[in-house]
């Protein structure tokens, strides 16, 4: 398997490894600004990138509704058919990891993002062969984070 580069650190509150240990196409972001600002920050990303938050799940609040503990964590489903289509009409498994997600949750470092790596969902799905603009959702990916976590 392929190791994807890592992403230059970014500067301040905020640290971009490109994938967490182990290659498994997960990226974040750590931000020292409170929980509540983040989802607050993200909403306004999404938004203004011109992605359609299609639903979230508050992990936290369900966890509470059962008598269980689980610090402040988020999930946010959206996307972009103009992107998304494409991935999925060059390999339907795909679907499998669309529309794209990013957590938000609270930790003991701060508030941290996640999301998957488009580069490895076309490698996890078999979409090399298929001329897609991956950089560029990478980008707005990362925008995105970046955005939320300020």
């Amino acid at each position: 398997m392929r190791f994807l580069p890592l992403l230059a650190t970014v500067g301040g509150l905020l640290s971009q490894p490109a994938l967490a240990e182990g290659d498994n196409g997960i990226e974040h972001l750590t931000s020292e600004t409170n929980f509540s600002t983040v989802v607050r920050q993200l909403n306004d990303a999404l938004d203004d990138n011109g992605l359609s938050l299609m639903a979230t799940v508050n992990h936290g609040q369900n966890a509470a509704n059962n008598d269980l503990e689980l610090a402040p964590t988020m999930t946010f489903i959206f996307g972009n058919p103009k992107a998304g289509t494409p991935m999925m009409q060059c390999q339907g498994s795909v679907a499998l990891d669309l529309p794209q997600k990013m957590v938000v949750r609270e930790t003991d470092d701060g508030v941290r993002l996640e999301w998957n790596d488009p580069h490895y969902l076309a490698e996890r799905h078999g979409l090399e062969g298929c001329d897609l603009p991956l950089d560029n959702i990478a980008g707005v990916l990362n925008d995105v984070a970046e955005r939320a976590a300020q």
